[in-house]
């Protein structure tokens, strides 16, 4: 920690729905003598930003539900920061997995400076090719966990389905909580995989684990973890346009860390989510095409009814020349305009041959509208309550289908309907 003020506490929250509050009090620190920390390194070879400063409180959370927290700080100024904390469970089977996006975080973070997409000056040019956690999150300290996040969280649990919580950091290290597990929940923005975890994601999915994917522009980039100051996987590697200067180039093509789809080993991540990334930004209404599945009942909407916003800021879509393992269903197909250049945003849903259902939104916008209208986060992009309720109750519907274990055993197949609403075409 570092502070000018004389002296900070700490108070550790957890996340669930607690009657509608949100949130409880699990824990608090006494108050703590603040210090200025020095300036941070920057490691010149990847234009890395690491604060390595000595700890100024350790936590015991032996005790602590399993589950998402938040960290409140505050100095006696009244000056408040955020750390988002994820006390991960040690099995997950039977139950429903949510999986948080620390490596995405990490990416997005330009604190000292530098993120993967820009350096000092906000060029691209001169962006770290990897970050590091041995720093503090820029803004809020958990804007990632706060807006794409957080909603779904408490809706899970008030729904009181087995739950369990992990972090895609944590799968890459020790996959062993998808053993079993009748559901893997994907948040809100998860851009940022390694193999080894899209590896056991799919591993655990061909096991018949249902994986659902409340987001958009998912398991879109390549990452490597390497050590850090003192212990393992602290650093998130991504060199993205600049990957034939990646140490891995030459020896593990396979490794590189650039995009899944791009050489030298093209990968496509529709293979495992169904739909594929392709723009930002945008801004349009996300249109129901298949208004009888399942996923929507009880929202009583038609084909062709639309929801104005719910469709942004980055949006995924079928590709019909792309790999998909099993019959794939679109159930909302929205047309939009990105960059001038006129598509459609999907919401696709499949089954793999182990019985598993898939599901992908299509938009990064999906988590954020479970409290479109109420300004809880101080933004709606115009989504209202209409589109809360709408949302909430599909995303009800899914939870709780995905929670009985692999979807073919529970619900109807998917009606493949790709050709007829693409009509052989692209767009």
């Amino acid at each position: 920690m570092s502070t000018t003020a004389a002296s900070f506490r700490v108070s550790a929250f957890r996340v669930g729905w607690y009657g509608g509050k949100q949130a409880r009090l699990i824990w608090a620190s006494p108050r703590i003598p603040g210090s200025a920390q020095p300036p941070p390194l920057l490691l010149p070879a990847t234009r890395t930003v690491r604060a390595d400063w000595p700890a100024s409180l350790s936590l015991d959370t032996t005790g602590w539900p399993e589950g998402a927290y938040l960290l409140r700080l505050e100095a006696d100024t009244g000056h408040q920061r955020h750390i988002p904390l994820i006390v991960r469970s040690a099995e997950g089977a039977g139950r429903t997995v949510l999986l948080h996006a620390p490596a995405t975080w990490q990416a997005y973070n330009r604190w000292g400076g530098y993120s993967l997409y820009a350096g000092s000056s906000g060029a691209y040019a001169t962006r770290s090719l990897a970050v590091s956690f041995d720093r503090p999150y820029d803004g809020n300290g958990a804007e990632k966990f706060l807006v794409y996040e957080w909603a779904l969280v408490v809706l899970a649990e008030r729904l009181r389905i087995p739950l369990a919580y992990t972090t895609g950091v944590d799968v890459h290290r020790d996959p062993s909580v998808l053993r079993g597990a009748h559901a893997l929940v994907c948040l809100g923005h998860d851009e940022y995989w390694t193999p080894e975890q899209r590896a056991y994601v799919t591993r655990a999915r061909d096991a018949g684990t249902n994986v659902a994917f409340l987001g958009a522009n998912t398991c879109f980039r390549r990452v490597r973890l390497e050590d850090g100051e003192g212990a393992g996987d602290r650093t998130v590697v991504c060199y993205k346009t600049s990957y034939r200067a990646d140490p891995s180039y030459a020896s593990a093509p396979a490794l590189v860390t650039t995009d899944y789809r791009s050489p030298p080993a093209a990968d496509p991540e529709s293979s495992l989510t169904g739909v594929l990334y392709e723009g930002y930004p945008v801004d349009a209404p996300y249109v129901v095409h298949a208004a009888d599945h399942w996923l929507y009942d009880g929202t009583g909407v038609r084909p062709g009814d639309a929801f104005a916003h719910l469709v942004g800021v980055e949006y995924d879509r079928v590709m019909p020349v792309s790999p998909v393992p099993g019959p794939l269903e679109i159930t909302a197909h929205s047309p939009v305009v990105c960059v001038g250049r006129p598509s459609h945003s999907d919401s696709a849903y499949y089954t793999a041959p182990s019985g598993a259902g898939v599901f992908a939104t299509g938009t990064m916008r999906w988590v954020e509208g479970l409290l479109a209208g109420t300004g809880e986060l101080g933004r709606d992009h115009g989504m209202d309550g209409r589109t809360r309720a709408f949302v909430t109750r599909t995303t009800e519907n899914l939870l709780r289908a995905f929670a009985q274990g692999p979807a073919t055993r529970t619900g109807p197949p998917p009606r493949p309907n790709v050709e007829q609403v693409y009509g052989g075409g692209t767009v």
